[in-house]
């Protein structure tokens, strides 16, 4: 019989792992459900509807002036594993020289799986297993702390101010945090013990527009991370809602500037291509090209690279303008509605995003986490209307997560939670609701 044992060949922290819980494992998109809990973009791919696939010599929507146009019949060759062309188009849209006159090029540019493989990347280049760690701002995207737990990396917690002030960024707690961080490393050089002996704080994530927040971080404030006199470490700006916000606010052209910035974006919520998981980190050429250097050979599908290049084209980003018109007029529309239904409190985030966060709030007109996922459940499951419980997250009680959608989903969605919440704030909650809170809350979106 084999001596194999899972449980002392398995890493321990991988053993101890939570499985990843994304918004699908919850609800499936089964054709009659809205799903107002993933912050998709509702109105689709800036593609052409229909696409000819009916013979091997058929081709994807390929961007004028394409270098390569993609035919169906050369997929049995691998990709092109630099996407020069891609990360042009990507430099392209991000120089608006709103923040810098310097221009960024593809050697700025990382793209990979998603802003899933660039947050793994970031951690895997430069934090070492089992000592050093990263700093995050809670609320914010799960996935932060998920990568840290699979590559061993310990969290340092730092939450945002309150909502009252806007979720903004701790700018004293951040700046202390980091202050500490190296006092404790130049203390350990100086015993001879090497400033490496002690963990360290090698990453800040940053996310702005914030998740599930919905507001951009001040200029100012990252500034002075990026402007911290003895810390060494990275900044990493995560703008994957960053179309949603007014022109100009991305910084992806600052790290023309700045050799400790780097900034994630995602072809995933403003361009509606969440299905081809196309991410991007734009950062000064030495760790572009670190990040670059540890990739898979060919992490860009031909078919990933083709579509993007598409919606980078013009005829691909004027249908991503006509879109984000659409989505913000609904946005503006929920903002102005959401106050009229009885139950539904006050706008806890921004509006810089694609989704709004609210309190629910109890029969005594306070926010309450079992009202809020009373009411979470019962459009679900009662009305079809799919959100997000977001109640468990630092400084979010009471509050769902809602998607901005079509006008026919918005109109949907207003009208169940106006029955639902009647309903809920005139039944008791149930005595299971801690256990339900907790499995609402685990979900990664």
């Amino acid at each position: 019989m084999s001596p194999f044992n899972l449980e002392t060949c398995a890493r321990p922290n991988i053993l101890a792992l939570e499985p990843y819980r994304c918004a699908r494992d919850d609800y499936k998109d089964d054709g009659t459900n809205t799903l107002l809990d993933a912050n998709e973009n509702a109105f689709g791919p800036p593609l052409p509807t229909t696409t000819t696939t009916n013979n091997s010599n058929s081709s994807l929507p390929t961007p004028p002036n394409a270098a390569t146009p993609l035919r169906l019949s050369t997929l049995h060759r691998y990709p092109d594993p630099h996407q020069i062309p891609l990360k042009q188009r990507l430099c392209d849209l991000r120089t608006t020289h709103t923040h810098t006159a310097r221009t960024l090029t593809p050697d700025h540019v990382f793209v990979g799986v998603g802003s899933d493989e660039a947050i793994d990347a970031l951690l895997r280049c430069f934090c070492a297993p089992g000592r050093d760690r990263i700093l995050v701002c809670p609320p914010t995207y799960g996935m932060y702390a998920v990568s840290a737990q699979v590559n061993d990396v310990g969290l340092v917690r730092v939450p945002l101010l309150p909502a009252e002030q806007g979720f903004q960024l701790d700018r004293a707690a951040v700046l202390d945090a980091l202050t500490r961080d190296a006092e404790a490393a130049a203390a350990a050089a100086a015993e001879g013990r090497g400033a490496d002996a002690v963990g360290r704080i090698k990453l800040v994530y940053l996310c702005s527009p914030g998740n599930p927040t919905g507001g951009l971080l001040r200029k100012e404030d990252v500034r002075a991370v990026l402007e911290h006199p003895t810390w060494n470490g990275v900044v990493v700006v995560d703008e994957a809602y960053v179309d949603f916000a007014e022109p100009g606010a991305s910084l992806a052209e600052w790290v023309t500037e700045w050799p400790n910035l780097a900034v994630m974006q995602t072809l995933s919520k403003a361009f509606g291509l969440a299905g081809i998981r196309l991410g991007a980190v734009f950062a000064a050429p030495p760790i572009a090209r670190l990040l670059n250097n540890m990739k898979a050979p060919y992490n860009i599908s031909s078919l990933t690279a083709a579509v993007a290049e598409y919606a980078l084209s013009a005829e691909g980003l004027a249908a991503v303008r006509r879109t984000r018109a659409d989505l913000i007029a609904q946005r503006d529309r929920m903002v102005r509605e959401m106050p009229k239904i009885a139950g539904v409190g006050r706008l806890r985030g921004g509006t810089d995003s694609n989704f709004l966060l609210y309190e629910m709030l109890d029969r005594d007109g306070k926010p309450d986490n079992a009202t809020a996922l009373a009411v979470y459940e019962r459009l679900a499951e009662n009305e079809g209307v799919v959100v997000r419980f977001r109640g468990k997250e630092h400084g979010c009680l009471g509050c769902l997560r809602i998607t901005v959608g079509t006008e026919a989903e918005v109109t949907r969605f207003l009208a169940a939670l106006e029955r639902t919440l009647a309903e809920v704030r005139g039944t008791a909650p149930g005595t299971d609701e801690e256990k339900k809170e907790a499995e609402a809350s685990a979900v990664v979106a």
